[in-house]
């Protein structure tokens, strides 16, 4: 039996909305091994915001959905970033579909995302950091019309210090959002498209209108 043919219905269509999903040139999109654990069907892309990014990546699906993308990159994996360029960003959008449902989920589908980005020194100190993370989330959603449920996270600051040979590098503060929610159906395009705007919120990205492109800039230290 075709190995498509058993795959649910509705999880293809979340499928096929993600496809449609517009994102911002600054940030790399690419599809990653999906986790086996969290649900009979999953799908996982990884983000990542270089300050000089133009061009999205994207590589070929894994697991049963792969045969739904296979069409999107026959010719394998785009290429990488440059070596020059800074990583402001990086983020993981994971989609679950379990067809039986879950009461943990409320609802047959759950988005789990991570999001981590090093901050300057005023703002990774600032105490409210953490709900300002949170309504970047909310905010993003709410931009988009993103219909959902059962939001919950956690966002950390991580202090960085270098010790004896490495003394001379400078303290860095990181900023990790672990969040997840229940899509309101199995449309996922506005979830992953404001998804992608919380990355580049966290990059330090201003928003900006359709076809504009921003101005390179260096990962603040």
């Amino acid at each position: 039996m075709n190995a498509l043919a058993q795959v649910p219905a509705d999880f293809l269509h979340a499928l096929g909305t993600l496809r449609k999903a517009q994102c911002r040139s600054e940030l790399r999109l690419a599809e990653i091994p999906a986790p086996s654990r969290l649900a009979p069907y999953a799908v996982a892309l990884g983000a990542e915001v270089f300050s000089r990014s133009t061009r999205p990546v994207r590589t070929p699906v894994h697991g049963p959905a792969a045969m739904a993308f296979t069409h999107e990159n026959p010719s394998g994996p785009a290429s990488t970033a440059d070596d020059n360029d800074d990583e402001l960003a990086t983020g993981r959008f994971i989609l679950l579909h379990d067809p039986d449902g879950s009461a943990v989920w409320d609802g047959e589908f759950r988005i789990v995302t991570y999001i981590r980005a090093q901050l300057d020194a005023e703002m990774g100190n600032d105490a409210m950091l953490g709900s300002v993370a949170w309504t970047w989330l909310v905010d993003a959603l709410e931009s988009q019309s993103a219909q959902y449920r059962a939001a919950g996270g956690t966002a950390t600051r991580i202090l960085s210090e270098s010790f004896g040979t490495l003394a001379e590098r400078p303290e860095t503060i990181d900023i990790e959002l672990r969040a997840s929610w229940t899509p309101a159906s199995s449309d996922a395009q506005a979830h992953l498209e404001a998804w992608c705007d919380m990355v580049c919120t966290f990059a330090g990205l201003p928003p900006l209108p359709p076809g504009v492109t921003p101005l390179p800039r260096r990962r603040l230290t």
